[in-house]
C-alpha cells in the first residue's frame, strides 16, 4: 500500500523541500561534474579492470553509471563524498550484466561483412577479349597471320608451312616473335604482368 504524508504548500510527497524545475537541474549538472572530477579516473580504471583492459567499454560503463547517479541524485542526497561506494556498486553490477549478456547471446562473427562475393557474370573475360582483339589488330601483318593460323586455326606447324609456303623453322620462329611482341603490346597496356 502506498503512503502519502499531507505535505504543507512548498514541500512533496516525500515531505522534502520543493525546488523549482530549473535549480534542479543545474544542482544535478553540478552533482555529476563533481563525481567525475573526484571518483571518475578510480571508477574507469576499476571498470577497465572488470573488462580485461577494454578502455572502451569501460568508458561505457562510467557514463552508464553517471547517468545513474544523475537519476538518483536525489536518493544520494547531492554528496559527492558518500556516493563513492553506491558508484562501485553501480560500475560493478553493469560489469556483471555485460558478462551474462555476452554469455546468452553467441559471439559476433563480422567476416561475413568483409567477404567479397564475387558474381560470375562473363564481363572480366568479355572485356579481356575485347582487349586481346585490338592488341592483336596492332601487330604487324606476318604477326596476326601465323597467330591466325597456329591459335585461332589451330594449325599445326606443318600445316602452317605449308600454307604459308615457308619452312616449319620460319613459321616456329615467327610464332615465337608474334607471342611475345603480343605479350609486350598486353604487358604495356597493363593487362597482364
Amino acid at each position: 500500500m502506498r503512503r502519502t504524508t499531507d505535505a504543507g504548500p512548498g514541500t512533496g510527497t516525500d515531505g522534502m523541500p520543493r525546488h523549482s524545475d530549473e535549480a534542479l537541474s543545474n544542482n544535478c549538472e553540478e552533482f555529476i561534474r563533481r563525481l567525475y572530477a573526484e571518483h571518475g579516473t578510480p571508477l574507469l580504471r576499476f571498470a577497465a579492470r572488470l573488462l580485461g583492459g577494454d578502455w572502451h567499454r569501460a568508458e561505457d560503463v562510467l557514463q552508464e553509471a553517471a547517468i545513474r547517479a544523475w537519476r538518483h541524485a536525489s536518493s544520494l542526497s547531492m554528496k559527492t563524498e558518500e556516493a563513492r561506494a553506491w558508484l562501485y556498486t553501480v560500475v560493478k553490477n553493469l560489469v556483471m550484466d555485460h558478462h551474462r549478456a555476452r554469455q546468452i547471446r553467441p559471439p559476433e562473427d563480422m567476416s561475413w561483412e568483409l567477404d567479397v562475393v564475387s558474381v560470375t557474370d562473363g564481363i572480366d573475360g568479355m572485356l579481356m577479349s575485347q582487349v586481346v582483339r585490338d592488341t592483336y589488330a596492332e601487330l604487324n601483318g606476318q604477326h596476326r597471320e601465323i597467330i591466325n593460323l597456329m591459335y585461332f586455326m589451330e594449325c599445326s606447324v606443318a600445316e602452317a608451312a605449308a600454307h604459308l609456303g615457308i619452312p616449319a623453322g620460319t613459321v616456329k620462329s615467327r610464332s615465337y616473335y608474334a607471342v611475345r611482341a603480343l605479350r609486350k603490346a598486353l604487358s604495356d597496356q597493363g593487362v597482364i604482368g
